[in-house]
């Protein structure tokens, strides 16, 4: 009885089919990872750039809770309010260029990961601003296009010179945003509770963004170029508080 079930299945191996191990081999081949070149990392930041300059940010995070009470501001203080919360509009999209320009060619893979999660904070901003703005019946910067294609290009260039480079420019970007959050902050109408708390957070995660590039080895920056920091962001600030 044994050697008749032998014999069949013997008979059975026999009759396989001649490429299942072929399909095999295919089947596994197709199922290894596959390795992104420039050009699909290129692809993938422009559908990134339409979507920030086109389609409502999605916040992973609710905005800071405080009651809407704009009927207690005044048409100018309203406008007021419209206007910065444009500029700190603005700032984000500028912030998710630059991060997404430096995760491109940061060469450490830990320094692209903490890229892509400051950019996930990034877009908390976007969308609480854009909803802020909404409520103060204001718009987006008519330049953020410009913003974004500069940010992105000053970021991929300080991630080509290096993650300790790319990682102090974060820091000190970062610095100088959490001064100009501060200055805002003040502007703000004393009434315009919900504006402020909005900038109160993005404060605190600025702040926190800074800290992280400045502890994973982030390299002090050279004073001419801190300086020509400030006025590149003094442009984006006048001009998108008035466009």
């Amino acid at each position: 009885m044994d050697e008749r079930r032998e014999s069949v299945q013997k008979r059975a191996h026999r009759y396989q089919p001649r490429n299942a191990d072929r399909g095999r081999i295919l089947y596994n081949v197709s199922m290894e990872p596959r390795s992104f070149g420039m050009t699909d990392l290129l692809l993938g930041q422009i559908d990134r750039a339409i979507k920030v300059l086109s389609a409502p940010a999605r916040a992973r995070r609710g905005a800071p809770e405080q009651p809407c009470e704009d009927g207690a501001l005044t048409d100018a203080e309203r406008k007021e309010s419209a206007r910065l919360m444009r500029v700190n509009h603005a700032g984000e999209v500028s912030a998710q260029g630059l991060y997404q320009g430096q995760a491109l060619t940061a060469r450490d893979p830990d320094v692209a990961a903490a890229m892509q999660s400051a950019a996930a904070d990034e877009t908390d901003h976007l969308a609480w601003c854009e909803s802020r703005l909404r409520e103060l019946n204001g718009r987006t910067s008519l330049l953020n296009p410009l913003w974004y294609a500069g940010s992105f290009t000053i970021g991929a260039l300080a991630g080509a010179l290096g993650d300790r480079a790319s990682l102090g420019f974060i820091g000190e970007t970062e610095r100088q945003v959490e001064t100009h959050l501060r200055d805002h902050i003040a502007r703000l109408p004393a009434a315009d509770l919900r504006s402020r708390a909005i900038l109160e957070q993005m404060k605190h995660d600025e702040n926190l963004h800074g800290e992280k590039a400045i502890s994973m080895g982030g390299a002090p920056l050279p004073l001419p170029l801190r300086v020509a920091m400030r006025l590149t962001a003094r442009l984006m600030t006048r001009g998108s508080y008035w466009a």
